[in-house]
């Protein structure tokens, strides 16, 4: 079990990872070795997800959830495949922790009576010094 949250905890055998061989730089080893790592996750039918959490995933998610709701992230950052193979994990992790942090609403406030009174006297006070600027000629 991977630990995301308190309350959301993440079975392995609900990750698929395969090994693909990494671009890049790497010289001879990039054309011999698999280092990369493509991690899969079903988020449709992960159980580990409430639904709100599930819809903000799949909306954080973006161009790596397919149409079937299977999250893909790829990574091939490091020469190492345990190190990517982590890197993966993490970004992962990272992702589901952003998606079970809910929004906060936003409550409209109306302006005090004084900030009202306050906004007028300043704009007078404004206007009154521009009027005194413009000189009138006196013929």
């Amino acid at each position: 079990m991977i630990e995301i949250t308190h309350s959301i905890f993440l079975d392995e055998r609900e990750l698929d990872e395969s090994f693909v061989r990494a671009s890049g730089p790497g010289g001879q080893n990039v054309n011999k070795v698999s280092t990369a790592v493509e991690l899969r996750w079903n988020v449709a039918l992960s159980p580990a997800l409430t639904e709100p959490v599930r819809t903000r995933l799949m909306k954080l998610a973006g161009r790596r959830l397919t149409l079937d709701g299977v999250l893909i992230i790829q990574a091939d950052q490091f020469r190492s495949q345990d190190r990517n193979r982590q890197d993966a994990l993490d970004r992962l992790i990272a992702l589901v922790r952003e998606a079970a942090i809910a929004p906060i609403h936003r409550r409209p406030t109306r302006p005090t009576l004084g900030s009202k009174k306050r906004r007028l006297e300043s704009k007078g006070k404004r206007g009154d010094l521009k009027k005194l600027r413009s000189s009138k000629g006196e013929d």
